[in-house]
């Protein structure tokens, strides 16, 4: 039996901004087909709208797809038909998640030009960051997926790192 081929996911009909294939930052990453001005709303992020609660028990499991939407409820886009959960993380990101009226939007955040791929900063707090490290490959790239206001926190932390291994090392 021969074995199947696994088809790249597509963007919902209608989208005339992106096309998905491998990516150099990670896995599959979605890329411009054509010019796309600051502003534009690229694809709307979907999927099941979940609880506090189940979003607590979803992220224990590793589930890195959660969305903010209220005080009451998240977005979980690990879901098949989400193909917006493959964009990828930067720490100089073109575009930007946008909740309007409980939708999550990417926009860009700048003119995209065709064959960049489009990107965005998962906005990650410090809590476990270290088990999520960053390739993004950026000038400003702190090494692990944070929000840009912990870009800071995290290089103090791993100067501190290294000092501290530094120390260890010159002391054997």
């Amino acid at each position: 039996m021969a074995a199947r081929r696994r088809s790249l996911p597509q963007p919902p009909p209608g989208n005339k901004y992106i096309e998905f294939r491998p990516s150099g930052i990670h896995g599959l990453g979605a890329f411009a087909i054509r010019k796309i001005r600051k502003g534009t709303r690229i694809i709307e992020y979907v999927g099941r709208k979940i609880s506090k609660q189940e979003s607590l028990e979803q992220l224990q499991q590793q589930n890195t797809y959660i969305f903010d939407l209220d005080e009451q409820w998240d977005l979980d886009g690990n879901v098949e038909w989400n193909p917006a959960r493959f964009i990828n993380h930067s720490c100089q990101p073109n575009c930007e998640a946008l909740n309007e009226d409980g939708r999550i939007w990417i926009v860009a955040l700048r003119t995209i030009q065709p064959g960049e791929e489009i990107t965005f900063n998962y906005g990650y707090d410090l809590t476990d960051y270290r088990d999520h490290p960053c390739r993004c490959g950026a000038p400003n790239c702190v090494g692990y997926i944070v929000a840009e206001e912990f870009f800071e926190e995290v290089r103090r932390r791993e100067a501190q790192r290294r000092e501290l291994e530094a120390r260890r090392r010159s002391t054997r």
